[in-house]
């Protein structure tokens, strides 16, 4: 994948990245050769840099984390100037499983909604009940189910319910 992205590049306007656990990010402390460093983000979405230590990255955007770093590096250097960019977003996948013709996990590199995601797994496959498929999200520990009836957005109804995935949501088309 390998697709490079920075604090000022934002998809369609908007909110900024957020970082996930399993991106790669480049961090950088101008006129100090020792602290570069290319780290990835832990399952428990922390990462480790010399002398900011283990720093909180999942969830937050590239400008707080530098900021973050910024604020733990004045106790050791004056002034530093620190660069954080995300070299690859590796933590930023969909899993569609079931009735489509490739399932798997697909990175998303821009905001992706369900029927985009659909579209990525090569479309539903001839048996599928297009209008019982599920979004499983887990948000703050506990799993959800968001339903999704394809025919009502085929048609162009209750399109609110298109909705833009997130990273580790998973598509089941029954």
């Amino acid at each position: 994948m390998g697709a490079n992205a920075t604090a000022a590049e934002h998809t369609d306007g908007a909110t900024s990245y957020q970082i996930q656990p399993g991106d790669v990010l480049r961090i950088s402390v101008w006129r100090e050769e020792n602290l570069i460093s290319d780290v990835i983000v832990r399952p428990d979405g922390k990462i480790t840099f010399p002398l900011a230590g283990e720093v909180d990255a999942a969830g937050g955007s590239v400008e707080s984390l530098r900021n973050e770093i910024m604020a733990r590096l004045q106790k050791f250097i004056p002034d530093p100037v620190v660069t954080v960019s995300v070299t690859q977003l590796l933590g930023n996948k969909v899993y569609i499983i079931g009735k489509v013709n490739r399932p798997g996990e697909f990175p998303m590199v821009r905001n992706v909604d369900v029927m985009q995601a659909l579209s990525m797994a090569g479309g539903t496959s001839t048996y599928a009940a297009l209008n019982k498929i599920k979004i499983l999200r887990r948000k703050n520990g506990s799993l959800m189910a968001i339903p999704f009836e394809y025919g009502e957005v085929e048609k162009g109804k209750n399109l609110d319910q298109n909705i833009i995935l997130h990273a580790g949501d998973v598509v089941v088309v029954p």
